[in-house]
């Protein structure tokens, strides 16, 4: 049995669960990034640890610098085992019982076992205690801004709160070598604003609103309304956070090609380490830029709307105060479909996507910007279109079966895209768009420059415990 792909499905089944049972651990996307990536580099130090030597293929030097050696003869399975259900156990504690059944269930046998189980629970403890110091996601102490262009809650869902505004700024990264940032978007006014909110007021729109569109704006299609749910994943029950899906990506790729348990050890801990980073820089970013979403950005694009209103009569023709967006899915639900509670900019699916998939590329040789050959003969089935779970009035979604014939590059590009078709991010959440509307990723601009950013860096770098502090701290000494 392969350890690290049978505890990978373990975290994703934790990560399922912690979003469906109530009990709100490891919440949104950002802690569930943050889980997600403990529970890896864990899996990975306890597996190299035992593994490596200088005849592995695979680059198996350690995350943490320092660890003791584990006792001769100890099983690098045991090692994993008890690196995973040790980090579960901490950062899941309702779901033991289920993380104590799947440990008994693991198929652990053959010699070493305790050596190796002493050995995966010194690095858990290891882990854990460098990410001790993590900040949590709430909003206390946080108030919105009332300026023009600032973001506030989504007056569809008025008391929804603000998600992790001190996480990304207070948090230390995980395997990057300095805290990448991107460029100012386009400001309210601005042509490529303009042409971005056009964009989304028909494509994002809410479907009992399509009659409201303005002669010239185009509205949604149906393959276009499939797409925004398919990458959906917002924290709905059953479903969890789009890390999630990452990794049910990088799965289906990784089994496919036939991986040995030393290329997956190493793979869903780079995977998984750039998406932890995902969450704390994507949301330095957001909070330091703080743009408001189109629900209130095209309801109150007339300077007349809104808290910091000045006077005026004639409303502007991209002003609409009556517009929502189709919204985020809240999938086996009755609940209305909402905003995300932060701001927009950048995409944290746009962020998390290229960051996981990029340096899934870069793992397989490839590097450039453009389609690749990686998801060739694979099919992929979104569990947000699976034939079993619910749309928000209570009916299945059917199952669709789609293909991407460009690779993960076209799921990173359509990824990103998918929310705007929602109806809860601009374009350029994602990238810089041309004039035709395809991605122009010479401009530092949006979530997938800052997901491919990092997962350049942590290939380039090396799988290393990162010194990159908080932001406008020192470097930390470790």
């Amino acid at each position: 049995m392969d350890q690290i792909l049978y505890w990978n499905e373990v975290a994703l089944e934790a990560n399922r669960v912690s979003f469906t049972n109530g009990k709100k651990e490891q919440p949104g996307p950002t802690l569930s990034s943050r889980a997600l990536a403990i529970v890896h580099l864990a899996m990975y130090d306890a597996y190299a640890g035992v593994r490596s030597n200088p005849l592995t293929p695979v680059d198996l030097s350690p995350y943490i610098p320092g660890l003791p050696s584990p006792q001769s003869g100890a099983s690098a399975n045991a090692a994993v085992a008890a690196a995973a259900h040790a980090t579960l156990s901490s950062l899941f504690p309702s779901q033991k019982s289920f993380f104590d059944l799947k440990h008994a269930q693991a198929g652990l046998q053959g010699n070493g076992l305790q050596e190796g189980h002493e050995f995966g629970l010194l690095v858990a403890q290891k882990m854990l205690e460098k990410r001790q110091d993590d900040p949590s996601a709430s909003d206390d102490g946080y108030a919105a801004s009332m300026a023009r262009g600032a973001h506030r809650s989504d007056p569809d869902d008025p008391g929804q709160g603000f998600h992790a505004p001190f996480y990304g700024a207070q948090s230390r990264c995980f395997a990057v070598t300095h805290r990448h940032e991107l460029g100012v978007p386009p400001q309210p006014g601005s042509p490529e604003y303009i042409n971005a909110l056009k964009q989304v007021r028909g494509k994002g729109i809410a479907p009992e609103l399509m009659g409201t569109l303005p002669t010239g704006i185009s509205a949604r299609t149906a393959t276009e309304t499939l797409i925004g749910i398919y990458w959906g994943y917002d924290g709905a029950a059953e479903l969890g956070t789009p890390p999630r899906l990452y990794n049910q990506i990088v799965r289906a790729v990784a089994i496919a090609r036939n991986n040995s348990v030393d290329q997956n050890a190493r793979l869903f801990a780079l995977v998984n380490a750039a998406m932890g980073d995902a969450g704390v820089l994507a949301w330095d970013q957001k909070y330091i830029h703080d743009l408001w979403r189109p629900v209130v950005g095209v309801r109150e694009n007339d300077p007349s709307l809104g808290p910091a209103a000045t006077g005026n009569n004639v409303l502007s023709p991209d002003a609409d105060p009556a517009w929502l967006p189709l919204g985020a899915p809240n999938t086996n639900s009755t609940k209305k479909n909402s905003t995300p509670p932060f701001p927009a900019y950048p995409s944290g699916h746009a962020t998390f996507g290229a960051a996981a998939l990029h340096i899934t590329r870069r793992f397989y040789g490839v590097t450039s910007r453009s389609n690749d050959t990686l998801f060739n003969g694979i099919t992929f089935v979104s569990d947000e279109f699976n034939g079993i779970n619910r749309d928000n009035k209570g009916t299945v979604r059917p199952k669709h079966v789609r293909s991407f014939p460009g690779g993960l590059w076209q799921m990173i590009i359509e990824n990103g895209i998918s929310r705007v078709f929602l109806g809860v991010h601009w374009v350029f959440d994602a990238f810089a768009a041309n004039a035709q509307g395809n991605p122009d990723l010479s401009q530092n601009i949006g979530g997938i420059p800052l997901g491919l950013q990092i997962a350049d860096d942590i290939y380039d770098s090396g799988l290393n415990l990162s010194n990159v502090g908080p932001r406008n701290s020192t470097s930390l000494p470790f």
